[in-house]
């Protein structure tokens, strides 16, 4: 689990043929100590451009992940070059620490791509391109990652969803220098998923055995009604 809030931008200095995938090695010297010591290990999650791989070898500050095939094809790992690839990194989060951002699964929903920046120095606002799919799950003044970075949506339309950028997050992740036309990682707001499944399940009428839907329930006037399973007690 992420939080959004990036760590620090890291650099593809390797990208290693492994069929049906590819093994990519990233410097990350922002996760280590002086000494040259990575508070890094093997087996760790650490989202790439939001996206969650696992770290399967640290050799000084490069750290290694593995790939496959499904994720290399739906997300933009597969366009990274070494000569020009960064991205950015943030390790998963500690039961305990702050959630800064929002909740973030690391689990990529769709790929959108940067169709209008409006650069007003230091700031800048970014309009994307997003699948009429996932429209439903974004809303003005809702929470979205793009390529890994917890961001509040300003407008929200059928195909398209816009954020404002402070010169911070311009300045320490790889927003600051998208182009129109560069392709981005979309996360869509996990609870937004869940609300959506859940109004679809009621629509449909796939309700679990026992469930009385709020409005089928015969409360006093001046109680509100809640979902209730028959046979529990209320709380």
């Amino acid at each position: 689990m992420f939080t959004g809030l990036v760590e620090t931008v890291g650099h593809v200095t390797e990208i290693r043929d492994e069929p049906p995938g590819k093994c990519l090695v990233i410097a990350a010297p922002a996760f280590c100590d002086d000494g040259g010591v990575c508070d890094v290990q093997i087996g760790d999650s650490i989202a790439i451009n939001g996206c969650c791989l696992t770290v399967v070898s640290v050799e000084g500050d490069q750290v290694a992940f593995e790939a496959g095939a499904e994720t290399l094809s739906r997300t933009n790992l597969g366009e990274l070059r070494p000569e020009s690839g960064r991205v950015n990194l943030e390790r998963a989060v500690a039961l305990g620490d702050r959630m800064g951002g929002h909740t973030v699964t690391g689990h990529i929903d769709a790929v959108g791509q940067l169709i209008e920046r409006k650069d007003d120095p230091p700031w800048a606002t970014l309009r994307f391109s997003l699948p009429t799919a996932y429209a439903s799950q974004v809303a003005s003044k809702g929470s979205i990652a793009v390529d890994g970075i917890s961001l509040t949506v300003v407008d929200a339309g059928d195909d398209f969803f816009s954020v404002a950028l402070i010169p911070h997050t311009l300045e320490v992740t790889t927003l600051g220098q998208r182009k129109v036309g560069d392709r981005v990682n979309l996360e869509t707001d996990l609870l937004a998923k869940y609300v959506q499944r859940s109004l679809a399940a009621m629509s449909d009428g796939l309700l679990p055995q026992g469930f009385i839907p709020p409005q089928s329930q015969s409360e006093p006037e001046g109680k509100s009604s809640s979902p209730s399973y028959e046979g529990e007690a209320q709380r």
